[in-house]
């Protein structure tokens, strides 16, 4: 009987210190698990990249659900293009084509240079992480994580910031960009042990083609209807992910 009770205070007493080890690194993990845990949620990302920017995305609303699909609308300039991912397979509707396979997308316009907006966005679902697994990416690329009255927050590591500056993308034919002076910075906010809100802002020189670049862009997603979000995929977006 003595020692059940000595078990039970030991137990008692360590709970604290071991609640107590828990870093603000560890927090966000496990908010950002626990978001991922939901059935489903929604969300929106803005962009800010400064007057001078040549890059000028509008707002992305995503929507998501546990082991089922997830729908994007994806705004840059007069344009509206949407896509849909399930698993590896994605799907995107551009303004100037119906539904098509990311694939399939890529197939049409691969090979030529400049910019292409249909490339940018099957390349985008392609590569796309539901906030979740964003918000846990971006606290293993901080340097260190530390917890104040406007939410956790650190900087990124130099790979971190050069990741985000490029897009997270590698090389697509035309060579692969390259950063110089990278910087960055996240916060995150969380609310009854969830993900709510995060943001990062990145800067450096972009190198790519021969042309260089200053990038200044600051990132927020804001967590929305979790566990109440309705997601409608439409047939013809369906057969593309078959």
């Amino acid at each position: 009987m003595k020692k059940n009770l000595l078990c039970t205070f030991v137990l008692l007493a360590a709970g604290p210190l071991l609640a107590a080890d828990s870093s603000p690194k560890d927090e966000v993990k496990n908010a950002a698990a626990a978001l991922g845990g939901e059935k489903n949620y929604s969300w929106k990302t803005t962009v800010e990249a400064g007057n001078n920017s040549r890059f000028k995305p509008g707002p992305t609303e995503g929507k998501t659900e546990k082991d089922g699909f997830t729908t994007l609308t994806m705004t840059f300039n007069d344009n509206t293009s949407e896509a849909v991912i399930k698993g590896t397979n994605a799907a995107i509707k551009t303004p100037d084509n119906g539904w098509q396979s990311a694939a399939e997308a890529l197939a049409d316009n691969g090979g030529g240079g400049g910019f292409s907006p249909t490339t940018f966005v099957a390349r985008q679902a392609q590569n796309y992480k539901t906030p979740a697994v964003d918000a846990a990416s971006l606290a293993a690329q901080a340097k260190d994580l530390t917890a104040g009255t406007n939410g956790i927050s650190g900087d990124l590591t130099e790979d971190g910031a050069k990741a985000l500056l490029t897009f997270r993308r590698g090389g697509n034919g035309n060579g692969t960009p390259t950063v110089t002076n990278p910087k960055g910075a996240v916060t995150f906010w969380l609310a009854a042990g969830k993900l709510a809100k995060y943001q990062f802002h990145v800067s450096g020189t972009v190198s790519f083609n021969g042309n260089d670049r200053e990038v200044d862009r600051t990132t927020t997603t804001e967590i929305k209807d979790v566990g109440t979000t309705k997601i409608e995929v439409s047939d013809d977006a369906k057969k593309k992910l078959e």
